[in-house]
């Protein structure tokens, strides 16, 4: 086992501790950047791991990239990525803010392989979060024991990884073989065909009515060929995303301050009314494809697909299969009638979002510290105490506080230079100011 020290930890090479990197490499504080590490638990940078299909794409202009609305002159930018690749002329032509998804992804590799002083260990899973209290029990800073029994210890600690996947109580009585988050997609979804299907046309079932749902759903159709796939969601039926330019100004990295500002009761008038900006909706351009596909299936006579909305699922089991093998059972309510019915299928998938409350691992640190609970400032940094020497900063789990752009791409770039601006602060070191002049000693050693 080795122990590692380092200045700033940052847990997740995702695109948050990805434009943190890029922020303090372009800080001019050199000494600290070196100072700096990604942990990263898979062996490279992919973003949106299980749903990277071949034709989603961003639902986000490339223009808010890691850096651009920070640094429109960074060499790091989205379109400096398809100049060096050769690709900026093809990208020009499609005449689009939108790229695809694996695109974003490849650009956020590149990022990653591009950094000169941030360090990124990859294969390497942070198990938890401990705290390191001084005498009088202020924290110093952190303790992160790595899946290979390396540890990793650190003044500054930054969580990027996300929210934790939220599977429903009723389905977590399914054998796991058979129910699939979206989380888990791609990394699952061959298996559970094969185990479910036994021979026969699978038949299976996706809850939720959001786009990473819709995702799923239609790449049922290319992964279990000649499937008839249900969708069953709560709501009348799809709708897409709120677009229009007036409510995109709600994710202006400067709505922040004013969102901040306001009222609890306020921000939450405000976030229920931008639900569907962000959640519970889809791509247009993609949902005129979905309805055109079942429309092509009617009209030409093959396997349909369908959509059952007001629908809810109350019940799950799985009993044998006429003619052999296992199926799962769901007992579904119509919310129109409040009859209900049994629906039998093969698998199930699950676009159920996130868990709304904080990542399990900083529910832990918290009740290892002593907080009642978790509260962050502006500058995204949680409340330790006044004492405290180290610092949490907590990226993409802020909605309630910093606006419904938080778990975003749109807020990456400016925010990630709050949070290096707040570091540097705290040594009484912005490097504009005074270049070179920061505190780089390790806390474990003070």
């Amino acid at each position: 086992m080795t122990v590692h020290e380092v200045d700033v930890l940052m847990i997740g090479a995702g695109p948050a501790n990805l434009a943190l990197a890029v922020a303090l490499e372009e800080s001019g504080n050199t000494e600290l950047a070196r100072s700096a590490m990604i942990l990263e638990q898979y062996e490279n940078v992919v973003w949106q791991r299980n749903l990277l299909l071949p034709w989603a794409r961003s639902q986000v202009s490339y223009v808010k990239d890691l850096v651009t609305l920070r640094n429109p002159r960074s060499r790091f930018s989205f379109l400096n990525f398809m100049h060096e690749r050769g690709e900026l002329d093809e990208f020009v032509n499609l005449g689009t803010f939108n790229p695809f998804r694996w695109q974003v992804s490849a650009y956020q590799q590149w990022v990653a392989d591009s950094l000169e002083h941030v360090r990124i260990r990859y294969n390497a899973r942070a198990e938890r979060i401990l705290p390191i209290h001084s005498e009088d029990g202020a924290v110093l800073g952190f303790t992160v024991p790595l899946s290979d029994g390396d540890t990793v210890l650190c003044r500054d600690l930054v969580v990027g990884g996300g929210r934790d996947a939220h599977v429903p109580e009723v389905f977590k009585r399914l054998p796991a073989e058979r129910v699939v988050h979206s989380t888990q997609y791609s990394s699952r979804v061959e298996n559970t065909v094969e185990l479910a299907r036994a021979g026969k046309a699978l038949r299976p079932v996706v809850v939720g009515g959001a786009q990473s749902a819709a995702e799923m759903f239609m790449a049922l159709h290319q992964h279990a060929p000649g499937s008839s796939p249900t969708m069953l969601l709560r709501s009348i039926a799809l709708k897409d995303y709120q677009t229009s330019k007036f409510v995109n100004e709600l994710f202006y990295p400067s709505f922040v301050d004013e969102f901040y500002r306001m009222s609890d009761g306020v921000r939450a008038k405000v976030l229920e009314e931008m639900h569907l900006t962000n959640y519970a909706g889809l791509a247009a351009p993609f949902l005129e494809e979905l309805y055109t596909m079942i429309y092509r299936q009617k009209m030409l006579g093959e396997p349909v697909s369908t959509i059952r909305g007001l629908t809810d699922v109350t019940d799950a089991w799985t009993e044998n299969r006429p003619g052999g093998g296992e199926e799962v059972v769901l007992e579904v309510r119509d919310l129109k009638t409040g009859g209900t019915e049994e629906l039998h299928c093969d698998a199930v998938f699950l676009g159920t979002g996130f868990d709304p409350r904080m990542p399990r691992m900083v529910r832990e640190l918290a009740d290892a510290i002593g907080l009642p609970e978790v509260t962050v400032n502006r500058q995204y940094r949680a409340d330790l105490g006044e004492n405290a020497r180290g610092a949490l900063y907590l990226q993409g789990v802020n909605e309630a506080t910093h606006g419904i752009s938080d778990s975003l791409i749109s807020v990456l770039a400016q925010r990630s230079g709050d949070i290096s601006g707040d570091i540097f602060d705290r040594r009484g070191a912005r490097p504009a100011a005074a270049s070179g002049s920061a505190d780089q000693s390790v806390v474990v050693a003070a």
